[in-house]
Parts: C-alpha cells; sequence; structure tokens
C-alpha cells in the first residue's frame, strides 16, 4: 500500500491562490482602528497637550491680551499703545534694559567658559570623576534661596568670608552688594557657582563622546594643549556648545531670583535692577498689571527674534 501524497491537489493549489472575498470595511475608519490600537498613548498624549495649553499657551496669550488693556476697579477696558508708552516713558525702563545687558555679558563670559572648563579639567583625570561629578552639581541641588543666602552671608561687609579673606592678605575689604561698581558683578558670581553644575555635566558628556583617535592623530602632528582644544574640541562640541550659549542667554535676559534676594532687587543707585524685576514692581507694586504684561510682551519678542536668528543661522550654516 503506497504512502498518502503531501502535495496539494490542484484545486487545493487554486482555491489558496484566490483572493478572499472583499468585505465591508470595518466601522469607524482606519482613524478609529488607530485609536482604539493606541488609545492609552493617545490619553497620555492629550493629558500632556492639555497641561501645556493652560499652564504655557493660555499665559502667553493672556498675556498678550493684557498688554493692550487697563483694568481699573474689576472693570476692563482696550487702551491700544497706552501700555507701551507707559514703558517707554519710564526712567527706569532703559536702566533696567542696560543692567539686564550688562548682567547676559558678564555671565556669558564667566558662566559659559567657567563649565566648559570645569569639564575639560574633569575630562582629563582619570580618577575620582564620579566624586567631582557630584560635587560641581551640588550646587544645583541646593533650593536657590538658600544658595542666595549663602552668598549673602559671604558678601556681608561685617563679618562676611570674602572680607575676612581680603583682610588676612593685607587687601582692603569691599562692600560687595553695597557699591553699585561691584553690585551686578557679585550677583554674575553667584548665578555661574548656582548653575554651573548642569551645563559642566553637558559639556563633560560630549567632551567622553568624543574619539580618542582624533586626540591621538593631533598629537602625532605636534598638536599641544590649547590647539588640541582649539581644532578638536570645539569642533567636535559645536552643537552643544551652540545649543547651551542660546539656552543661557535667554535665561540670563530674564535674571530675577539672584538680585532680587541679594540686592532687594533694585541694588544701590539701580545698579541690578532688571527687566523682570521691573515686571514685577509693575504687577505686584504699582497694581498695574498691563504695564507688565507689555513690558513682559516686549521681552518675549526680544528672546523670539533672537531664537529665529540662532535657528536660521545654524540651519545656513549646516547647509
Amino acid at each position: 500500500m503506497s504512502a498518502p501524497s503531501l502535495t496539494p491537489s490542484k484545486t487545493a493549489r487554486a482555491r489558496q491562490a484566490q483572493p478572499p472575498p472583499d468585505g465591508p470595511p470595518p466601522p469607524g475608519g482606519s482613524f478609529a482602528r488607530s485609536l482604539k490600537r493606541n488609545l492609552t498613548a493617545h490619553g497620555f498624549l492629550i493629558g500632556a497637550v492639555l497641561c501645556f495649553a493652560f499652564f504655557a499657551w493660555y499665559p502667553m496669550v493672556r498675556e498678550f491680551l493684557l498688554a493692550f488693556q487697563k483694568t481699573d476697579q474689576g472693570e476692563v477696558s482696550w487702551v491700544g499703545l497706552d501700555n507701551l508708552r507707559t514703558v517707554f516713558n519710564d526712567p527706569a525702563f532703559w536702566q533696567a534694559w542696560r543692567n539686564t545687558l550688562l548682567f547676559t555679558v558678564l555671565a556669558l563670559v564667566l558662566g559659559f567658559a567657567v563649565p566648559f572648563a570645569v569639564a575639560l579639567v574633569i575630562n582629563e583625570l582619570r580618577h575620582g570623576k564620579g566624586y567631582l561629578r557630584l560635587l560641581v552639581y551640588l550646587p544645583v541641588m541646593l533650593p536657590p534661596v538658600a544658595a542666595v543666602l549663602l552668598f549673602k552671608y559671604l558678601y556681608d561687609p561685617g563679618y562676611g568670608l570674602l572680607n575676612e579673606l581680603l583682610g588676612s592678605v593685607g587687601l582692603p575689604e569691599q562692600q560687595w552688594l553695597q557699591d553699585p561698581d561691584l553690585s551686578m558683578l557679585s550677583v554674575v558670581i553667584a548665578s555661574t557657582w548656582m548653575n554651573m553644575g548642569g551645563a559642566a555635566l553637558i559639556y563633560l558628556a560630549a567632551l567622553q563622546g568624543i574619539p580618542g583617535e582624533l586626540y591621538e592623530a593631533a598629537e602625532l602632528d605636534g598638536a599641544g594643549l590649547f590647539r588640541k582644544i582649539w581644532h578638536v574640541t570645539i569642533p567636535q562640541t559645536r552643537l552643544i556648545l551652540s545649543l547651551l550659549l542660546l539656552m543661557q542667554i535667554i535665561a540670563t535676559m530674564q535674571v530675577f531670583v539672584e538680585p532680587f534676594l541679594l540686592t532687594g532687587g533694585a541694588g544701590p543707585e539701580g545698579s541690578t535692577t532688571t527687566v523682570v524685576y521691573l515686571i514685577y514692581q509693575y504687577a505686584f507694586n504699582f497694581n498695574n498689571y498691563g504695564a507688565a504684561a507689555a513690558l513682559g510682551l516686549l521681552l518675549l519678542v526680544l528672546l523670539a527674534g533672537f531664537s529665529a536668528a540662532y535657528v536660521k543661522l545654524n540651519r545656513a550654516e549646516n547647509e
């Protein structure tokens, strides 16, 4: 008796080759099927979008409207450009912008270069990198108020540690926060110490991603330390450097906590009055929310224009 054949018959092969009959599409269409498959993901996404809209988009729209409105005894009226005229005619307006730009420049000189130098030093060490990373990032983990109060103690003209150190080496004591010429620099030093930890770790991560062969090739060409930094390190970390530069400019233009707690906001002779502190004064000291919103809108437009120019230049350079 012969064994049964395992080859399918012609009829079975023909039946398998025929396409299945077209049936009615499932109700709801492709979007409904996709929504059903990803219902949880869409739920999380909708929640995130709603939170972002409520806490980010709505305040920006509300500020834009307030910039052209005036509230008097609960009654809101449109005043056009009157709030902008009030802001421009304030003598403190231009001083606040000058102080803010000065703070930004000083913060870039110190706060942009110091974290990069710290990252370079840590990257060259063979031992204790984890401990040094923790030590550098420790100021970021401190509450900002506690860190600022620590520097207020250091700057105290009577019993401050800095003046005691100056006196121990025979140098004259300084009025760090009371001198108009030193108050802004003192605020910048405190801000740099408080915020450099995050940037230093980002730089360190970028440095560790540079191939060692590039440094070896530079050494074979006779490059020294500074030439290796200029021709290898900086080009390889250019994207991170430019991104953090943009973020630092945006952050320093909105400085408020450090001058407010160290010098009371205005400082001696208004030397630490910043744009955000002037917004705070309009809103909470003068109860002029329209002028505060108008000044905030000017700051928003300036930073948005700077960001757009940065993106355009960066895109043109990459192309």
